[in-house]
């Protein structure tokens, strides 16, 4: 592949880097290449040191990665390529996204940069990079930046290249959880080991968080037994690792079960989101998730505002604001915006610790709003283990917490070249027909599409029409309290999408 004429914008994928790095797979061909990633390495190093305002040269960066089976000849290519600057590059090798912005905060390392080599859940043939800062991680016009510089290839090889040392970060960062649940509990008999007499699982996925068992739960006292697939390997053999996906959820739901744990713990490839497992086998994920964190947050700062995207639960909404006395502030999709916008509640004056959404991805105030998915899990665990010496059980926190009947989301594909334009326009013919509905009206304060309450006895729910952050796709959520209620409130949609042109509309057929 040659660089003259590629396209480096295909591979932003909002604040990330994302690309094709193994052929093989139809219609996917490749574009992340050694030599693209060299490039970038370069590319990062270049703008650093603008906006440092410090030479390369005098710049330290780590770079880690997940189990991706084109990882250790990329992450190669991307430090060969910012040591052609003459920049220090601390090698982390199988590191975490949380860890890997932990390295540029942490007393001893202290790096002016880090990038994290992942794709997230995508499939095996993917692979992209995650920029860091001590301010945090890049946004969106600073990937543009990058990509433009590496598209330029303006880069002067420098005299003396700089050095590539392997460091060893995913234990320090491991420590620093390990110190965190410690102080968190406090026992006064086991301070050393806290989670003594608890038997928790961890599944990673064969993705890049199974030190979490070794280096945290462990030296901790808990009993680890039954822990699966904490091995990397970029190939993903046994369940994609995404809290999300229903065959991963029910793999730790049944270890849990089958090895009588009292908790279970889950990671997507890179760590930056997690779910969890009672000791029944029940999941805590998603509005269960955010209703447990939340519990704890408002627990330790009363009245905080809790800054969630915009499919959560009517049930979560009253729990959080009814039950705990928090205020929920529900936001637009993407941990991003969810993140961003808790960043600036904050400056405004309006106290919010914690930043999350139904996807897994947990922020916290304390914790540089970093999206840390062993950083939520410490602070279950740290209430976990407090529960246990009281008698009590954890999800104790969430016993009030309405959970709807039914749910669904369906993915209305747009058919139309212009699909932002026609998505928008879909969405704007929705209101009208909403306006027109005697038991429909439609949720003020809503920062996305259109969020609809549907009051009628046999419906007595909610539904949700938004615009895919990237994709061609009108997401439908429908929640309803009854059952059948999802299919009624289904049913009169349908009758209204039917007059729309341009939209794929087999997904109501797939229900």
């Amino acid at each position: 592949m040659t660089l003259q004429d590629f396209n480096w914008k295909k591979l932003q994928n909002g604040s990330d880097i994302r690309g094709v790095a193994i052929a093989g797979v139809p219609q996917e061909p490749v574009n992340l290449t050694p030599e693209v990633s060299q490039r970038l390495g370069q590319a990062f190093v270049a703008w650093l040191a603008q906006k440092l305002a410090k030479a390369p040269q005098e710049l330290c960066l780590a770079v880690g990665r997940d189990s991706r089976i084109s990882g250790p000849e990329l992450i190669q290519a991307t430090m060969s390529g910012m040591a052609s600057q003459g920049s220090a590059v601390l090698d982390c090798s199988i590191a975490s996204t949380p860890a890997m912005f932990m390295s540029t905060v942490t007393p001893g390392f202290d790096c002016d940069g880090a990038i994290m080599m992942t794709a997230s859940h995508l499939p095996f043939n993917r692979n992209g990079l995650k920029f860091f800062t001590a301010q945090g991680g890049l946004a969106k016009p600073d990937i543009a930046e990058i990509l433009a510089l590496a598209e330029q290839n303006d880069f002067a090889e420098a005299a003396t290249v700089g050095t590539i040392e392997a460091r060893d970060f995913i234990s320090v960062y491991a420590q620093q959880l390990v110190e965190k649940i410690r102080t968190g509990v406090n026992h006064a008999e086991e301070f050393e080991q806290p989670l003594k007499g608890l038997k928790i699982l961890v599944d990673a996925g064969n993705g890049a968080g199974g030190f979490f068992a070794s280096k945290v739960l462990e030296p901790l006292g808990a009993d680890t037994t039954g822990s699966q697939f904490l091995e990397p390997d970029g190939m993903f053999p046994n369940h994609v690792p995404n809290p999300e996906d229903g065959e991963a959820m029910a793999s730790i739901c049944q270890a849990v079960i089958a090895h009588q744990a009292d908790f279970g713990i889950i990671f997507d490839t890179d760590v930056d989101r997690s779910a969890a497992v009672d000791g029944e086998g029940q999941e805590l994920n998603r509005n269960r998730l955010i209703a447990l964190i939340g519990a704890i947050v408002l627990q330790e700062h009363p009245g905080s505002t809790i800054v969630t995207d915009s499919i959560t639960s009517e049930g979560l909404n009253q729990f959080i604001e009814g039950e705990l006395g928090g205020k929920h502030h529900r936001f637009k999709r993407g941990y991003k915006n969810v993140i961003t916008e808790a960043i600036k509640l904050n400056r405004a004056g309006e106290e919010s610790w914690l930043a999350i959404e139904t996807s897994g991805h947990g922020a916290m105030k304390e914790n540089y709003f970093l999206d840390d998915g062993a950083y939520l899990v410490s602070k279950l665990l740290v209430e976990l283990a407090k529960a246990k010496q009281a008698g009590r059980v954890l999800t104790g926190l969430i016993a009030n917490l309405k959970e709807p009947e039914e749910s669904e989301e369906l993915r209305l594909k747009i058919e139309v070249e212009d699909f932002k334009t026609h998505g928008q326009s879909v969405i704007a013919q929705l209101e009208a027909f909403v306006a027109e509905q005697e038991d429909w009206a439609i949720v003020p304060n809503n920062y996305e599409g259109i969020r609809v309450t549907c009051s009628a006895p046999q419906e007595d729910g909610w539904f949700l029409l938004r615009l895919s952050l990237h994709d061609p796709v009108l997401p439908l959520n429908i929640e309803s309290n009854v059952a059948g209620g999802v299919e009624q409130i289904n049913q009169r949609l349908q009758g209204f999408f039917q007059g729309i042109e341009g939209l794929n509309l087999s997904a109501f057929k797939a229900m």
